[in-house]
């Protein structure tokens, strides 16, 4: 059984989160520097069976723009690189929001909520949480 595997679209960095073989938990696993992104994935690919990935839908609220349109080509770009790989695309409005207070709320201390990337990891892992809460 194959993993499924989220991303939360970004320019600068992109959160990663993964489920367990199973697909029951979703879990947040790194933020990869938006350029290293293709190899990181090629990377991982080799190592972890992934059936699906999900990507944020900037677009899903209404406002689109610029963010929606390169999303859309980083998912072009992905359906090129692994042409076999099913892509699945989930609304990802709030997202970094929650992920904000659920950093807050966990009791994380400051230094540790300062991780740029940190955001971005926990709003893959919300995202792959309510892609499962969907299928």
């Amino acid at each position: 059984m194959g993993r499924i595997m989220a991303i939360d679209f970004g320019t600068k960095r992109m959160g990663i989160a993964v489920t367990d073989p199973m697909k029951l938990i979703a879990n947040g696993l790194t933020t990869v520097d938006s350029k290293q992104i293709m190899n990181f994935l090629e990377d991982y690919f080799k190592k972890e069976d992934v059936e699906c990935m999900v990507i944020g839908n900037p677009n899903s609220n209404g406002r689109g723009g610029d963010m929606t349109k390169l999303a859309n080509d980083f998912c072009v770009r992905l359906k090129e690189k692994f042409p076999s790989m099913k892509i699945d695309r989930i609304d990802e409005f709030y997202t970094s929001k929650l992920a904000q207070r659920t950093i807050i709320s966990s009791g994380i201390n400051k230094t540790a909520r300062r991780e740029k990337g940190l955001v971005d990891k926990i709003s893959a892992t919300i995202i792959l949480q309510n892609y499962l809460d969907k299928i």
